[in-house]
């Protein structure tokens, strides 16, 4: 029977998501990553994980074309069930998504469209489709945000399937629960990434905004956040089920 676990990570090759990625592997859990279109980047994570002394692969994929999953799935189980002997996998980490800016007043039906098949959609159904692979007893971790609960102005778009999500948190945990996988929410606040073309890492107004709104004065970093994701993967993590976890250093409390 295989002991070694393993995670599937989406959106691993740069920001939160390499930050995941590596903070798995330092706790001994092998990664699938997926990257959208950056396949240097996502080589550079691999790369990376396995010099931690875990095994890694990336592999391309849109979350927002829900057509394209199962053939993602082939792929992934067919090289676990080569590596490993079982197509299986332990750890779900529902992290990639894009963001967008726009006024609630001016958000376009095609704007809206495309944070509902990233991050709505995308989460629902490859989460359903990895369902068969996932083992009993696995983990559904899916990567919310602050803005879930509080509101700045632009982000209605973003933020309302980020609050989505973590209704749909709620009841795979409770519909899971017969199988022992834990589903839970972790919700970063504002973090310095490219995420948004780097507006929190880069822009010094919006930084110092954030810092000044939040209880640690500052504004987060990357390595605040993956190992959050790495700690709900660990044995220590199992009575912690349905959870909203925010990781924002106290921003707007």
């Amino acid at each position: 029977m295989r002991t070694q676990k393993i995670a599937l990570v989406t959106g691993g090759s740069r920001g939160l998501g390499r930050n995941m990625a590596v903070s798995l592997a330092s706790k001994g859990i092998d990664v699938i990553l997926t990257y959208n279109s950056n396949k240097q980047k996502a080589d550079e994570v691999v790369a990376e994980v396995r010099s931690l002394g875990q095994k890694a692969i990336a592999y391309p994929l849109n979350t927002g074309k829900v057509e394209t999953f199962d053939e993602f799935f082939e792929q992934v189980t067919s090289h676990l069930q080569e590596e490993t002997g079982s197509p299986n996998f332990d750890f779900l980490i529902n992290n990639a998504g894009t963001a967008l800016y726009a006024s609630f007043a001016e958000t376009t039906e095609e704007q809206l469209d495309n944070m509902i098949n990233i991050h709505y959609k995308g989460v629902f159904f490859l989460t359903q489709k990895a369902l068969p692979f996932l083992n009993d007893g696995g983990r559904i971790i899916n990567i919310s945000s602050g803005l879930a609960r509080f509101s700045l102005p632009g982000s209605s778009g973003y933020a309302s399937m980020k609050g989505a999500v973590e209704v749909l948190t709620r009841y795979l945990a409770k519909e899971l629960g017969i199988r022992k996988i834990t589903a839970n929410v972790v919700a970063p606040g504002a973090i310095e990434t490219d995420f948004g073309n780097g507006r929190v890492r880069d822009n010094k107004e919006m930084n110092d905004m954030v810092a000044g709104v939040t209880a640690l004065g500052r504004a987060g970093l990357p390595d605040d956040i993956g190992g959050i994701v790495a700690f709900l993967c660990t044995d220590e993590a199992r009575w912690i089920n349905a959870q909203r976890i925010e990781a924002s250093g106290g921003m707007h409390i």
